[in-house]
């Protein structure tokens, strides 16, 4: 098995044929494993290099100013989440020991006019906690912004991968409630608990993620379709794209959410990734697009609240 690449800029070059032959192979790709290699998507190296770099020193900072920015209450989606208060294998009911990172998590900078409903205010648009560290805030939210831009443009794909308009999505993204992850994993030396990882096996729980591991870190892996599982590369300049659970109720199954998960092997070196996870508006109704009542309609928000309120530990 490969994890399939995809050249972004070349499918926004290609002609009409060009396009059709690029888009009919995301289908097959979201139909076999939901995930893919991403080249060509134009996101500038000095905004990449800002966030590794500001990241990296917010996760350096000693635990103390780091948990000044905890979220204020339990439960709540932003600010730095300390080591083993995650267990992601729980979003799917499996009981593990908590996940070995740590995290600093930050979500939309606006609320949209005319919003008022009371879960979205306190949950997808609470304020992200912000550390008192020179350019953090810049670095995060120029990264943020380039990641609204990437995830729109490959909806597009997928609307052209799924024979609709290419603006088929564009009335439930226009307000999108994604969040930014920066994840740390700190180094592995002894043996993990049983059933203990870095980070347990999940799908992904809106329309599509952005994940931009270290270049050349190991341990990101999917589940085969067969059985087993395959190793994602962390090649340079490149990032993974991977559908969630939205989009696989939103195609009917048609295309799936697959397992993923990383690995907590000993002697394995500390590691960070960026994972920025796309999220239709908070009253977007997902409903299956083939008419079908293969899944009831959910509402965005709502189902991501249920879901990432599950993972606690």
């Amino acid at each position: 098995m490969q994890i399939a690449r995809f050249d972004l800029g070349a499918f926004e070059r290609a002609d009409r044929e060009g396009r059709a032959a690029m888009a009919a192979e995301v289908d097959r790709i979201c139909r076999e494993t939901g995930f893919l290699v991403l080249e060509g998507h134009g996101v500038p190296e000095e905004v990449i290099a800002a966030i590794w770099e500001r990241a990296g020193a917010f996760f350096a900072l000693p635990e103390a100013d780091k948990a000044a920015v905890s979220p204020p209450n339990p439960g709540d989606p932003y600010g730095w989440i300390g080591p083993k208060k995650e267990a992601l294998a729980k979003s799917r009911g499996e009981d593990t020991p908590p996940d070995l990172k740590e995290s600093f998590n930050g979500g939309p900078g606006a609320v949209p006019g005319g919003l008022d409903d009371a879960d979205a205010l306190a949950f997808c648009y609470a304020p992200t906690p912000w550390p008192d560290l020179p350019g953090f805030r810049e670095a995060w939210l120029g990264y943020y912004a380039q990641m609204e831009d990437l995830a729109g443009r490959v909806m597009r794909v997928f609307a052209a991968a799924l024979s609709l308009p290419d603006d088929f999505f564009a009335p439930h993204i226009d307000a999108p409630i994604s969040a930014l992850r920066a994840l740390y994993y700190p180094a592995t030396e002894g043996a993990a608990e049983l059933g203990q990882q870095r980070a347990g096996a999940h799908s992904d729980y809106g329309s599509l993620t952005i994940l931009l591991p270290q270049p050349g870190s190991r341990g990101l892996e999917i589940e085969r379709p067969g059985g087993g599982w395959e190793e994602v590369p962390a090649e340079p300049g490149c990032f993974v794209i991977n559908i969630g659970d939205l989009m696989a109720r939103w195609t009917a199954d048609r295309w799936v959410s697959t397992l993923h998960r990383v690995v907590a092997h000993p002697g394995q070196p500390a590691r960070q990734s960026l994972a920025f996870f796309h999220q239709p508006n908070w009253f977007a109704e997902i409903a299956p697009l083939d008419g079908s009542d293969a899944y009831p309609p959910v509402f965005s928000g709502p189902y991501l609240m249920e879901k990432f309120r599950a993972t606690g530990s």
